[in-house]
């Protein structure tokens, strides 16, 4: 038996209190079949005791005088668990300092582990380049991955695999006796429904006999009513993911699965959900009560995978029979998809220097930052010159007052390339839902753009793009349109943007020589040549479904706003939105064609246009009779619309927002918050993001103010409230009025 993390010893301690292990079996069990690891030196001192302790508390004293011999627990090294796949020797760590432990690991190599239980870290990487602490790499074990559960996954994104306690099932699994055993951990229940998880669950399948999940949910990365269903957290303020109880059998006599699940090779899967709405401390007593999977009262739900590799929150088959809203290689002019591109919004990797409601405030932080890291680039070359094996992670300042660096920051330092400051390179950008902010988009300074520039590339081009929800989310399906660039965290798992145009140099042409708007598809009259984004393909095969001669790209790409608001589409497919990009039918009826393209014509004229949509009749806005327009000079000289942090005057009072001290606004219909764009109404939205903060780690100023004494308007965030809860209503009735689908 072993807990390969076994922190203060835990797992091996209450094992020993138990009474599981009989009393004749107790001191070989203890001398030679108890196994632990543990890395961090003071866990290591504490679990030895508590386990010394244990067995000593559970051992007879033999002349009833408690004269016992004390019995040292040689089970335990100190040690990397993941190391010790590493070399083939096994792991000599810390063996000049303790030469017992080298030992101990040699013992416990040689040991054939039955059973190996415990709580891995969860780790997958550091939050930020400034952190300078990577994780520790381990090829041998990250090849395992790749080779199994990298090989069976058809997600784009295999990075969540390589966390910590991914990693410790994989080891675990390959250090299992050939004999079989029993392999249980407490983890982050996310590989249950991870999209990036799919190959991790295919090869459970196949190298287990069965599988027992017990799923203690408490996701808090979820919010609203999600989050409320989801329960208390396990682990209390040490835990925001879900937390699952998986215990894995392996048994080579057995036929996997062959019985219960009706597939030859792949385990049986028994699943239990701890269900909606628990506390943490109820949650706690379940567990206690039932005590043991083989409890009778344990009612195991058996699970039958599909193809995709889906335990739970199963796909719909129908999904693949419609069109692909993304070409499979973008730019593909004959892909049978509905747009030709699609791009992630952008990706700064430094947000609260790149953005800010004031121009010259990001400006200021960025030519600050660029100034330092043209230093740091200055410093690393002249220091290269004396050490070549320098690496720039070892070189780096990372006081993020002064810079906040990045992984594609880094090898450009190292390239010795300097960085350019543009203060002309400020631009306005969608960083949170109906929260407007400034954009520093110069040289070097954004981690990922996308095709941002294909589809932006200078001021003066309109485009209009759709935002989607990525793909793995937790929150329900929803999307936005907009005509500026779009943070990649405005919507979740990464906002996918699907353009009506998309732009190209035009190399015809010198440089600089145009710079206008004049650029209709096709033209080459100017700096950039205008191409459609959304392909032939799906424009052909609606004129052809509706024999309509008549019908537009243009016309196709508002119907896909519309449909994509489609309440019927959205919960039918609601587990395929969280895992792949949106797949879209062209509707039976021609006369559905057209009524979802006006709505989504309709729709996009509010959302883009939603700073002018006048305030909603009826809402009320205080002290001040019939609203605050045609106040005085005097009172904005009383900074009356500034704004700190708006409040509801009760957490379920809703009808009412304190705007700031003096102002506040009543009457709010509360059907206007069930118009939800990623997981939170928009007017929640306005609260939350028309706030002043001040960002920690490098203490800039983000004061929603600056905004509006930008745009000359001093009560444009009240104006923007008051607008949005209108928009909120609109879009509720248009979509209310979208024709009905049925899908079969």
């Amino acid at each position: 038996i072993m807990d390969p993390f076994t922190g203060t010893g835990t797992f091996i301690t209450r094992l020993l209190q138990s009474g599981l292990i009989d009393l004749k079996d107790l001191d070989r069990k203890y001398q030679n079949e108890l196994h632990a690891n543990e890395i961090v030196l003071l866990a290591y001192y504490i679990a030895t005791i508590n386990i010394e302790n244990a067995y000593h508390d559970a051992t007879p004293e033999e002349d009833g005088m408690g004269t016992t011999d004390y019995t040292q627990f040689d089970g335990i090294v100190l040690t990397d668990t993941f190391q010790l796949s590493e070399t083939e020797n096994g792991e000599k760590l810390f063996s000049e300092m303790f030469p017992q432990n080298s030992e101990r690991v040699e013992k416990q190599r040689n040991a054939p582990l039955n059973v190996i239980i415990g709580n891995p870290p969860y780790s997958i990487g550091q939050k930020s380049a400034n952190d300078n602490a990577q994780n520790q790499s381990y090829p041998k074990l990250d090849a395992r991955i790749a080779e199994t559960y990298g090989q069976g996954s058809s997600a784009t994104s295999t990075k969540a695999l390589y966390d910590a306690y991914i990693k410790a099932f994989r080891w675990s699994s390959d250090r299992l006796d050939e004999n079989g055993g029993v392999i249980c951990f407490i983890t982050n229940g996310a590989w249950l429904d991870g999209n990036g998880m799919d190959g991790f669950r295919k090869i459970l399948e196949k190298e287990f006999t069965s599988i027992y999940v017990f799923n203690l949910r408490g996701n808090q990365r979820t919010s609203g009513e999600l989050s409320r269903k989801e329960g208390g957290k396990i682990f209390g303020s040490g835990s925001r993911t879900p937390i699952a109880i998986t215990l894995l059998v392996k048994n080579p006599s057995v036929k996997s699965g062959l019985a219960q699940s009706g597939v030859e090779g792949k385990a049986t899967i028994y699943y239990h959900d701890i269900g909606d709405y628990l506390t943490q401390t109820e949650k706690l007593n379940i567990v206690r009560e039932f005590g043991s999977v083989t409890n009778e009262l344990l009612d195991w739900k058996i699970l039958a995978p599909n193809a995709h590799g889906d335990w739970l929150k199963m796909r719909n088959d129908l999904f693949d029979d419609f069109n692909q809203i993304a070409p499979l290689k973008k730019f593909e002019l004959n892909s049978n998809s509905v747009f030709v591109v699609n791009s992630l919004g952008v990706n700064s990797n430094r947000d609260a220097w790149v953005y800010n409601f004031s121009s010259k405030n990001v400006l200021s932080s960025m030519e600050n930052m660029v100034q330092f890291y043209n230093s740091q680039v200055d410093s690393f070359l002249i220091q290269k010159l004396q050490n070549n094996n320098l690496k720039a992670i070892d070189f780096i300042d990372t006081n993020p007052l002064k810079i906040s660096w990045s992984s594609s920051l880094l090898p450009n330092l190292e390239r010795g390339n300097f960085s350019i400051f543009e203060k002309d390179k400020v631009t306005d950008s969608i960083y949170r839902p109906f929260c407007k902010t400034k954009l520093y988009y110069g040289d070097k300074m954004i981690h990922r753009r996308g095709q941002m520039n294909e589809f932006f590339p200078n001021s003066n081009l309109h485009n209009i793009v759709i935002y989607t929800h990525g793909i793995g989310g937790n929150k329900p399906f929803s999307c936005l349109i907009s005509s500026k660039i779009m943070d990649l965290n405005c919507l979740e798992a990464g906002a996918q943007g699907f353009p009506i145009y998309y732009y190209e140099e035009n190399k015809e042409v010198q440089q600089g020589l145009f710079d206008t708007d004049d650029t209709s598809t096709g033209s080459v009259s100017g700096k950039y040549v205008r191409r459609d984004g959304v392909s032939d393909y799906i424009l052909e095969k609606a004129k052809q479904q509706y024999n309509a001669t008549n019908i537009t790209k243009e016309d196709i790409f508002y119907y896909v706003y519309g449909f994509l608001h489609s309440p019927e589409y959205r919960e039918t497919f609601a587990n395929d939105l969280k895992k792949m990009l949106p797949r879209l039918p062209l509707v039976e009826d021609v006369k559905d064609f057209w009524a979802f393209s006006k709505a989504g014509r309709e729709l996009a004229e509010i959302h883009l246009n939603y700073e002018s949509v006048p305030p909603y009749k009826g809402v009320t806005v205080s002290p001040f009779e019939g609203g605050l327009r045609g106040m005085t000079e005097k009172d904005v000289d009383n900074k009356i619309y500034r704004v700190e942090k708006m409040r509801f005057p009760k957490k379920d009072q809703k009808d009412t927002i304190h705007f700031n001290s003096q102002i506040t606004i009543s009457n709010i219909p509360l059907e206007a918050y069930e118009y939800v764009v990623n997981g939170k109404s928009a007017i929640e939205w306005i609260m939350e993001r028309y706030q002043i903060t001040t960002h920690k780690e490098s203490q800039i100023t983000n004061d929603p103010n600056d905004w509006a004494d930008e745009v000359g308007n001093p009560r444009y965030i009240l104006d923007l409230l008051l607008s949005i809860i209108n928009v909120s209503m609109q879009t509720r009735e248009l979509v209310r009025k979208l024709p009905k689908v049925k899908f079969e």
